[in-house]
């Protein structure tokens, strides 16, 4: 006699017979997650990153410069007495991968069952732009700290500090303090490849989009866009606009307590990538600047839990970040 059990179809299933009937719903919030943070983190493409498969560190050598000298026909140049040979210094940089980060959160089945718009794509952007928040600021302070750091090679140059901007700056000292971190660079012999970048607040992004004749002047080549509210380069500098700017240049009270527990120190003297920076307006870098080393990248993990009737997602990462090139970043205060 039947029992009046049927055959159900289930939408998450990846075959007809599977046990785990949510696979297919949580490969598709796994993907909103991964979508929401390549969307908000904008310091992915301005530096260096470099992947390894296992290790709690990577170490970047780093190289000296060599000289020359006019030969005097009959010296010999392999004798270091007559002072041709380069005595070429070399030290090394080494990047620890911090703790795991990770967002997590928690659905009930009942709170989705009861709910009358889906919580998962919601959910899901949120962890997104938790994670990408936190890389961000921490690769934006590691530029903090290359602009605060000395040479890291005997002969070499450190990083740049530039004090030339009121409480509220106008579009004019901005984009002067700009030339002036761009000859900077250039003064430390930093590549003016194209891919230099300026970081700034959107409050100094629209003070220098609002002044046509400062930045935007088409009759000295300027291309920008008053209308979709695009900036040209300035000074051979891409300026870019983020949120976190603001929240990394705040004074060591209102510093995010939980970047005390990075186990790298770019700093040198402050614990993880803290540190008073509350003087800072505007970071100007090359991508040689900075680097991350990357262990594990963005990846989630869920699971349903019986004993607790509900889904735990958890989305997360393992990355350090480090100075590798103090001399290509320039700190605008």
């Amino acid at each position: 006699m039947a029992n009046g059990d049927t055959t159900v179809s289930h939408l998450g299933a990846i075959n007809s017979h599977a046990t785990d009937v949510y696979d297919l719903f949580l490969k598709v919030f796994s993907g909103e997650i991964l979508t929401t943070f390549e969307e908000n983190a904008v310091m992915k493409d301005l530096h260096t990153i470099r992947t390894i498969s296992s290790g709690k560190s990577a170490q970047f050598p780093v190289t000296g410069v060599a000289s020359a000298k006019y030969h005097t026909p009959g010296q010999n140049i392999a004798d270091s007495g007559n002072s041709y040979l380069s005595e070429i210094n070399h030290n090394e940089k080494v990047i620890n991968i911090d703790k795991l980060l990770v967002a997590s959160t928690f659905i009930s089945n009942w709170d989705e069952l009861v709910n009358h718009y889906d919580v998962r794509s919601v959910y899901a952007q949120e962890l997104g732009k938790a994670l990408a928040k936190r890389f961000d600021l921490a690769t934006m302070k590691t530029i903090a700290a290359a602009g605060r750091a000395s040479a890291n090679v005997t002969g070499g140059k450190g990083g740049s500090i530039l004090v030339g901007l009121s409480s509220t700056p106008t579009a004019a000292e901005i984009a002067d303090q700009l030339f002036a971190a761009a000859q900077k660079l250039d003064e430390n012999d930093v590549p003016n490849d194209g891919t230099r970048f300026a970081l700034v607040s959107p409050r100094d992004y629209y003070a220098l989009l609002a002044s046509n004749e400062t930045v935007i002047d088409r009759d000295f080549g300027g291309s920008g866009d008053v209308s979709s509210g695009n900036i040209p380069l300035v000074a051979g500098l891409r300026v870019i606009k983020s949120n976190h700017v603001s929240d990394v240049t705040k004074a060591t009270g209102d510093l995010d307590a939980d970047d005390g527990n990075a186990l790298n120190n770019p700093f040198g003297d402050t614990a993880g990538y803290n540190n008073d920076l509350d003087q800072d307006e505007i970071y100007v870098a090359h991508p040689s600047a900075i680097g991350t080393v990357k262990l594990l990248d963005l990846a989630t993990e869920s699971e349903y839990k019986i004993e607790l009737q509900g889904t735990l997602f958890v989305a997360k990462y393992a990355m350090g970040h480090g100075v590798l090139r103090p001399e290509a970043a320039v700190i605008i205060q």
